[in-house]
């Protein structure tokens, strides 16, 4: 029996295109340092924790401030890791660790492009889900430039 439209939760669907292999991408997303050049919305900010054990039931933990010095800090555990097709995740904020929520991402290649598939699901309710796509949005921009700009091979 499906459940009423009413105890649904919100979800966010994002799709972009980045002109460089899958394996390129997936990298942004699971080593580090990469993940250290892109992560957070907006121009200034400062990672300043950066950890994933990409296997499943590893973690990821990453805290990022931002302009105004607010301290934002998220983890979660990989459900399903398929390099270098698809990420599950487990998403949860330290300030709100009851409100954990689920980002899935694929990655399919379409020529030399990659074509990035990201879900973010089970919201808390819908200001949570407006304010995600606020900073995905923005995020993703960032991942784009380092994508676009990654000259030296670093994430190949």
């Amino acid at each position: 029996m499906a459940r009423p439209a009413t105890d649904e939760k919100p979800s966010l669907r994002i799709e972009r295109r980045y002109p460089v292999a899958p394996e390129k991408v997936w990298r942004a997303w699971t080593e580090p340092k990469a993940l250290s050049a892109w992560f957070g919305p907006g121009e200034a900010h400062s990672v300043t924790v950066a950890e994933t054990d990409v296997r499943v039931g590893g973690r990821f933990h990453v805290a990022f401030r931002m302009p105004d010095g607010q301290q934002h800090d998220v983890s979660g555990v990989y459900r399903e890791v398929v390099f270098p097709r698809r990420l599950v995740f487990t998403w949860a904020w330290k300030s709100t660790p009851e409100r954990e929520s689920l980002v899935t991402i694929s990655f399919e290649p379409e020529g030399d492009s990659t074509v990035m598939k990201f879900l973010h699901e089970q919201f808390y309710d819908q200001a949570a889900r407006d304010d995600h796509e606020d900073g995905w949005t923005r995020t993703l921009e960032k991942l784009a430039h380092l994508l676009l700009a990654d000259t030296k091979g670093s994430l190949s």
